[in-house]
Formats: C-alpha cells, sequence, structure tokens
C-alpha cells in the first residue's frame, strides 16, 4: 500500500500560525474579538488522531473556549465526524489534565467546543459553510433527534474569498495569495516546481510572507511537491473506486445473465455491454464460478490492468 505524507498544505499552514501572537491575530479576525495577550492561548494541538499522517492543525483553549482548527486542501464532507473524534480526544485529556472525576456526584465543566476548518481546494464552496455531522445520520427514523451533534464551520481561504476576514488577518491573506499564484502560474502551462519558484519569487518581492519565504524556501518547495504528488494519488484513488465500483455492478448483472444460460452475445445486447468483455466474463464464470462477485472484480480488474 502506498503511504501518503497527509502534511503537505497543513504543515505549511501550521507553520505559518505557530506563533501564538499570529494564532491571536486570526482568532480575533475570525470572532471579531480583540484579544491583545497571545500568553492567553493554550497550545494544545493534536497530533494523529484518528489516521496516521492525519493531524488537525491548530488547537488552543481561549477564554474557555476549545477552538479546533484544521486546514483542509482537499474537498471532505466527513469532517464533522473526524471532528467528533478529535474532541473527544481533547476532552478526555482536559479531563485528565485537569483530574475531574466523570463518575461523581458533582457536574464537571469543559470548555465549549467550536470546530473551524481553513479550506483552499477548488471545490466550489460558499464563503462560509456550515456542515452539521446530523446529515451524515442514517434516514431510517428521521422522527428520532439525534443525540449527538458535532458542526463544522468551513471558512473558505482562496484568493479573492472572505476579504472582510483576509483585511483583518495579513498572514491569512498571504498564505491565500500564495497559494493563489502558485495556480496561476500552473494554468499559465508552469511546470508545478516553476510555478513554485516564481510565486515564491515574486512574493519575496511584492513583500508576500517575503520573511518566512526567505528561511523556508526549500521546505516550501518540498511541501507543495507532496500535495502535487498526494492530489493525483487521490484522485487516481477516486478513479480506481469508481471504476471498480462498475466492475463490480457489471459483473453482477452479466451473473444473472450467466445464470440464466444466456449465451454472451445476447447478454452483451441486453445489457448494452460491449461482446468480448462480456465474454471475458463468462470464462471467469465458468473458470471460477465458486468465487464472490467481490473476488472476481479483483480477478477481472487485474486482467484489465486496474490493479
Amino acid at each position: 500500500m502506498v503511504k501518503i505524507n497527509r502534511n503537505y498544505k497543513d504543515r505549511l499552514f501550521r507553520l505559518i500560525f505557530c506563533e501564538k501572537k499570529d494564532l491571536l491575530e486570526l482568532y480575533n479576525a475570525i470572532n471579531g474579538s480583540s484579544y491583545e495577550n497571545p500568553d492567553e492561548l493554550e497550545i494544545v494541538t493534536l497530533n494523529d488522531v484518528i489516521y496516521i499522517g492525519m493531524k488537525n492543525d491548530l488547537a488552543f483553549i481561549l477564554d474557555e473556549i476549545l477552538n479546533l482548527w484544521e486546514h483542509q486542501s482537499s474537498w471532505n464532507p466527513n469532517m464533522p465526524l473526524r471532528g467528533l473524534f478529535y474532541f473527544a480526544d481533547e476532552y478526555r485529556k482536559y479531563i485528565e489534565m485537569n483530574h475531574l472525576n466523570i463518575y461523581g456526584s458533582s457536574l464537571i465543566t469543559i470548555p465549549t467546543p467550536q470546530y473551524v476548518i481553513f479550506y483552499n481546494g477548488t471545490h466550489e464552496t460558499p464563503d462560509r459553510l456550515e456542515i452539521p455531522l446530523s446529515q451524515a445520520f442514517l434516514p431510517k427514523r428521521p422522527d428520532l433527534t439525534p443525540c449527538v451533534e458535532v458542526k463544522a464551520a468551513l471558512i473558505n481561504i482562496n484568493r479573492g474569498r472572505n476579504r472582510e476576514l483576509m483585511k483583518h488577518c495579513r498572514k491569512l491573506h498571504h498564505y491565500s495569495e500564495f497559494i493563489g499564484r502558485i495556480r496561476d502560474g500552473l494554468a499559465d502551462g508552469l511546470s508545478l516546481t516553476d510555478a513554485t519558484q516564481s510565486a515564491i519569487d515574486s512574493c519575496i518581492k511584492d513583500g508576500i510572507l517575503a520573511e518566512f519565504l526567505s528561511i523556508h524556501r526549500a521546505e516550501v518547495n518540498h511541501v507543495i511537491l507532496t500535495e502535487y504528488d498526494e492530489q493525483q494519488h487521490l484522485a487516481g484513488e477516486r478513479e480506481l473506486g469508481v471504476t471498480l465500483g462498475c466492475l463490480m455492478v457489471q459483473i453482477q448483472l452479466v451473473r444473472k445473465k450467466f445464470e440464466k444460460h444466456l449465451v454472451p452475445e445476447t447478454a452483451a445486447e441486453e445489457l448494452e455491454l460491449d461482446k468480448a468483455y462480456v465474454t471475458q466474463i463468462y470464462t471467469l464464470l465458468r473458470e471460477h464460478g465458486e468465487l464472490d462477485d467481490r473476488q472476481l472484480m479483483e480477478l477481472l480488474a487485474h486482467e484489465l490492468r486496474y490493479i
């Protein structure tokens, strides 16, 4: 199995906002607050919470609010479910650190949770979007009120979006512009390496993340290249998933025709599939009829060089 480094822009995002003063500026910009003391932040960033290689970016407690921040450059509707696990882990740690007794007769109090996703992928989203966990619940009993809910507040940080927010957080605006310039270079036909170098050079020249990019040029190049590799891999996985899903459905349909003793030509005509392809599945069914549909799908996928 291919191991994917999921830190790419997430790590770049965390590195840009690793200082408490920058976190506080971003927090104030999002919440319309005016906190001034960075030392009020207690950094409690999670590590390897749910999946190996997946980390949430920024987690901190301010004014008795537990803020979980995560950066995403690929669309994922399961963010609220991940948030549920994040908060469970974080509250467990909070209870242990504060020696709280959840089995006692007194009510314990915990920080109020807030979950924010900073999104700059290419999936079209509004400036702000609330994604509830409840949309994932099975609809079998719509009359029941779920006893659990998590709401992920997605903030679109692509260039040109959330302009008011960008006005109040200079580093977020600069980060958005930097990623935008890389995409401009790619759109102009540059290689990813050249587009990244061009974006770094132009941003330094224009005073956009100038100090950060000057110091971390090599690392920025690395994480952007890693992101591209991951996105290509994930795109391939998505395409493969669709392909294998189609194979599975087609095998099930062809098996029914096979069990009705229809000849391949008739089965192909009725299913509107290629005759040679249906014949190939018939051959597999004759030679490996004891296998289930998934096993047959894997055999067919290997023959077609899908896997």
